[in-house]
C-alpha cells in the first residue's frame, strides 16, 4: 500500500470514529448541563468553595466566576513552579525563573500550553501532576462553561441568567473529562505510552555523552492533553517522543481525542436549543474546513519533487517515519484548527504552503471545530455575523435562532472577531520593529517572519504549538506571549458572555415565511464563505510576506 492510499485509509477510519460516537457523545454533555442534580463529590466541592451551585448568574456574575478561578489558578501554578526546587519530586529540578513561570501559568490556565521550555529538564513530578495537569482539566472545563452559557442565552428567553458558573465547571470536569481521560490513559498505557513516576534513567552513551531518559505519569496526561485541546507535552518532542505516541494507532488514536468533543459540542448545541438541524449544520460548517484544509496539507506534503523526496513518498523532513505525511498532515491540521497545539511533526520544517495552512488555521479562529467549547463559541459569533450579513443583503432585520441581531450584538460580535488578530499582527509587528526579538529567529527572510507570525498567532489563539525555529525561552517572548495569551483568552469571552447575556433577555422572534433558514445547507454555505473571506481580508498581507512567499519562492 503506497503512502497516500495509508493516509486516505487513516482519514476515512477517523471519520468513521467520529461519527459513530457524535450523537452518544453530545447527548450526554447535554444531559450534564441540563441536570439539576449534584453527585456526592461534586456537593463537597461545593461546599468547601462556598458556592451555591443553584444560584442562577447573570452574565457579569458569570464572567467575574471566570476571572476570579483562572487568576487564582495563575497564581497557584506560578508559586508552584517557583517552589519546585524545595518540593519534594522536584527530581533534582531547580526552581523556574520569574520570567517563564509567568509564561506557563498563564500558558496552561488559558488552555494554550505554549512551552519555551524542555519539559523533561525543567519540570518535575509534583509541577507535572499537580500544577500542569490540573489545569489541563480544569482550563478546558473553562472553556466548555462559556461556551453552554452562549447556547443558554440562545435557548432562554426574558431572562438575564445564563447558569451557574461554579456548577458548569465542576460537571464538566468531573462528568465529561476525567471519566474521558481516564479511558483514553488506559488505551494509551495498553499501547505503549509510559505511566509512573521514576526519575532519570542514563541509558548508556550517544554521540560520545551520556543518553538519558526521565520517567513521568505521561499516559495520564496525554490523554487530557488531547481530549481538553490542550497540547503540553511531558517531554520537548510532544506527541513525536514514542513514550507520549508510541505507534501509528496511538498517533490516530490522539487525533480522534482531540476532535471528539469539540465536534461532538454542536449535537450538544442542538439538543439544548431544541433543533438538532442547527446542530447540523455547524457541523457541516466545521467538518467542511477541517476536511478542505487535511486534503489541500495532504496535497502540499505529497506534492514531492526531486528524486529524494520521490523515494521517500513526500517531504518527511521534521516528520517520524512510524506516521508517515498523511498522518502527519491530519495531526498538523487537527492540531492548529483547534486550540490543541499538540504535534507530532515538526510544522517548520512542511513546506512553505503546508506552513501556511497551519497558519491560517489558527487565525480562522480555531472553530472547526475549534477547542473544547472554545470552537462552539467562536463559530456561534460567526453564525451571528453570517446571518446579519444574509439580512442586509435581503434588506430584513437579521434573526438567528428566534432572536434579533441587533446594533448592541453585532457590536458585542465585531469586538470579538477583532481582537484576536489585533493582538497577533501588533506583536509580531513589534517583534520585528525592535532590535533585539528578531534575534531569537533561527532563520532570516519570510521563514523568519513566519517563525515570529506563527508564534504570536499561537500565543494570541491559544493555540500552544511553536514553528521549532524561534526561541522563545527570553524576556521578550515570554513575557509578550504570556501577555497575548491572556488578552486572547478573556477578553473575547467578555465579549461572548456580553452577548449571551443580551440574547437571554430577548423575547422569541415567531418564525415567518421571510426568515433565513439556518439549519439548511445555504445557510452552512454562506457561514463557511464569512470565515473564509473575513479571515483572508484580516491575515492577507501577513500571508504574503510569510508562508506564501516562501511557498511561491
Amino acid at each position: 500500500m503506497g503512502p497516500v492510499s495509508a493516509g486516505l485509509l487513516q482519514l476515512l477510519a477517523l471519520i468513521g470514529a467520529l461519527a459513530l460516537v457524535y450523537a452518544p457523545v453530545g447527548n450526554y454533555m447535554a444531559r450534564v448541563y441540563f441536570s439539576d442534580k449534584h453527585l456526592r463529590v461534586e456537593k463537597w466541592i461545593y461546599k468547601g468553595i462556598g458556592a451555591n451551585p443553584d444560584a442562577e448568574m447573570t452574565w457579569p456574575a458569570y464572567l467575574r466566576g471566570v476571572l476570579a478561578f483562572s487568576a487564582v489558578s495563575v497564581l497557584f501554578l506560578y508559586l508552584l513552579q517557583r517552589l519546585q526546587g524545595v518540593l519534594p519530586g522536584s527530581m533534582g529540578f531547580s526552581s523556574v525563573n520569574p520570567a517563564q513561570s509567568f509564561n506557563t501559568a498563564v500558558s496552561f490556565v488559558t488552555n494554550t500550553n505554549w512551552q519555551s521550555y524542555y519539559g523533561e529538564q525543567t519540570m518535575g513530578h509534583v509541577v507535572q501532576t499537580a500544577g500542569l495537569a490540573v489545569q489541563n482539566f480544569v482550563s478546558a472545563a473553562v472553556g466548555m462553561a462559556v461556551a453552554v452559557a452562549l447556547v443558554r442565552g440562545f435557548a432562554r428567553s426574558r431572562t438575564g441568567e445564563l447558569g451557574n458558573f461554579w456548577a458548569d465547571l465542576v460537571r464538566g470536569t468531573l462528568r465529561i473529562l476525567l471519566p474521558g481521560a481516564a479511558i483514553a490513559a488506559v488505551v494509551l498505557v495498553a499501547c505503549g505510552a509510559i505511566q509512573n513516576f521514576s526519575g532519570i534513567h542514563e541509558v548508556g552513551q550517544f554521540m560520545g555523552g551520556s543518553q538519558q531518559w526521565n520517567g513521568g505519569a505521561v499516559a495520564s496526561q496525554e490523554a487530557i492533553k488531547e481530549l481538553g485541546t490542550n497540547g503540553g507535552g511531558y517531554f520537548n518532542a510532544n506527541s513525536a517522543h514514542p513514550f507520549e505516541n508510541p505507534s501509528a494507532f496511538t498517533n490516530l488514536f490522539e487525533i480522534f481525542l482531540i476532535l471528539v468533543i469539540p465536534f461532538s459540542l454542536t449535537r450538544t448545541f442542538g439538543v439544548m436549543v431544541g433543533s438538532v438541524k442547527q446542530g447540523y449544520a455547524i457541523l457541516a460548517t466545521m467538518f467542511t474546513i477541517w476536511l478542505g484544509f487535511t486534503a489541500l496539507m495532504m496535497w502540499t506534503e505529497f506534492a514531492h519533487h526531486g528524486p529524494a523526496l520521490q523515494a521517500a513518498g513526500g517531504a518527511m523532513e521534521g516528520k517520524e517515519v512510524r506516521f508517515g505525511v498523511g498522518s502527519s498532515s491530519i495531526f498538523a491540521v487537527s492540531t492548529t484548527l483547534t486550540s490543541t497545539g499538540a504535534v507530532d511533526s515538526f510544522h517548520s520544517s512542511f513546506t512553505g504552503l503546508g506552513g501556511g495552512i497551519t497558519m491560517l488555521s489558527m487565525m480562522l479562529g480555531e472553530i472547526a471545530p475549534g477547542g473544547t467549547g472554545s470552537g462552539l463559541y467562536g463559530i456561534l459569533i460567526m453564525a451571528v455575523i453570517a446571518v446579519f450579513i444574509a439580512g442586509l443583503m435581503v434588506g430584513r432585520t437579521p434573526e438567528y435562532l428566534g432572536k434579533k441581531i441587533g446594533a448592541r450584538e453585532m457590536k458585542l460580535a465585531a469586538c470579538y472577531i477583532l481582537i484576536t488578530p489585533a493582538l497577533v499582527l501588533v506583536f509580531t509587528a513589534a517583534s520585528m520593529a525592535l532590535p533585539t526579538p528578531p534575534n531569537s529567529m533561527l532563520n532570516s527572510g519570510a521563514h523568519g517572519f513566519s517563525e515570529v507570525l506563527y508564534a504570536f498567532t499561537s500565543a494570541s489563539n491559544n493555540n500552544g504549538s511553536a514553528f521549532a525555529g524561534l526561541n522563545a525561552n527570553t524576556d521578550w517572548y515570554n513575557t509578550m506571549t504570556g501577555l497575548a495569551m491572556l488578552l486572547g483568552r478573556f477578553l473575547p469571552m467578555v465579549f461572548v458572555l456580553a452577548l449571551a447575556g443580551s440574547l437571554a433577555e430577548q423575547k422569541p422572534v415567531p418564525v415567518t415565511a421571510g426568515t433565513l433558514r439556518t439549519e439548511k445547507p445555504l445557510f452552512t454555505g454562506l457561514l463557511v464563505g464569512a470565515i473564509l473571506i473575513i479571515t483572508g481580508l484580516t491575515y492577507f498581507p501577513a500571508l504574503a510576506l510569510g508562508p506564501l512567499a516562501e511557498g511561491l519562492a
